[in-house]
């Protein structure tokens, strides 16, 4: 298994990973995305309060090369966004699972954790 798939995580199919603890959900894309993104040079965050469903467009990346949007993984609430991206999104490139979130939901259906990729399972998908 490929090390930059942390097993502690969750992921959804379009290429984002949950962090899960209590009610609150961190989101953030995967080293794979930002790689194949390759380096970013713009991120538009959702609006703190905004209410999100699982699969809903609520985020733009841009690299150098293409524009993507990022889903919700999960529905709820945005709680919190990592403002520094603004100012530097090679952070996500750098540190995708770290200093790069994206935003925090606070989680309206825990149970919709179920519904994403473990590790093994996302590896599989990106064939690592």
């Amino acid at each position: 298994m490929s090390s930059s798939i942390p097993e502690h995580l969750k992921y959804a199919k379009t290429h984002e990973w949950v962090r899960h603890e209590a009610d609150v959900a961190w989101v953030g894309i995967t080293d794979h995305a930002q790689a194949e993104l390759t380096e970013l040079v713009f991120v538009e965050l959702p609006e703190v309060g905004k209410v999100l469903e699982a699969g809903q467009a609520c985020a733009v990346v841009e690299s150098v090369k293409t524009a993507s949007d990022i889903y919700a993984p999960m529905s709820g609430e945005v709680i919190e966004v990592n403002t520094s991206l603004m100012d530097d999104p090679g952070k996500v490139n750098s540190d995708a699972f770290g200093e790069g979130w994206f935003f925090k939901l606070k989680v309206s259906d825990p149970a919709q954790m179920d519904q994403l990729l473990d590790a093994s399972g996302y590896a599989a998908q990106v064939g690592s």
